[in-house]
């Protein structure tokens, strides 16, 4: 069974830095997406940031560009998010996702219906 776990959250200050990372486990398959979402106190979960894995697209949701960067490690089975800049507004619980098959069209990679494998999240939490 595939699965994905996330890792490198935690409690920093504004304008600080963290990079979460993004591990696929279990048997392989045609990671064709990879994203990362989050979800605030009380929020919906949002869209924040995905790529086309074979292609390198990325997209991201604007409050975020220019400060977060997505990436992924083929080799290490590894996508990370590297979040610079942090603000309060940053704070929420971050969620990776795969999509485990097929190849979404990429104005999709911003939705959740995309992704059939979700990780349980990891907490960021930006204090002022």
């Amino acid at each position: 069974q595939v699965q994905v776990a996330e890792s490198g959250g935690g409690l920093v200050q504004v304008g600080d830095s963290l990079r979460l990372a993004c591990t696929i486990s279990g048997r392989t398959f045609s990671r064709s997406a990879m994203g990362w979402f989050r979800q605030a106190p009380g929020k919906e979960r949002e869209f924040v940031a995905a790529t086309n894995w074979s292609r390198r697209h990325t997209s991201y949701t604007d409050s975020v560009k220019g400060r977060f960067t997505i990436s992924v490690d083929n080799a290490k089975n590894t996508a990370y998010l590297q979040m610079n800049s942090l603000k309060p507004e940053d704070t929420a619980i971050y969620y990776c996702a795969a999509r485990s098959y097929g190849n979404p069209i990429l104005s999709s990679l911003g939705q959740k219906e995309t992704y059939d494998i979700w990780g349980k999240g990891t907490q960021v939490t930006v204090s002022s």
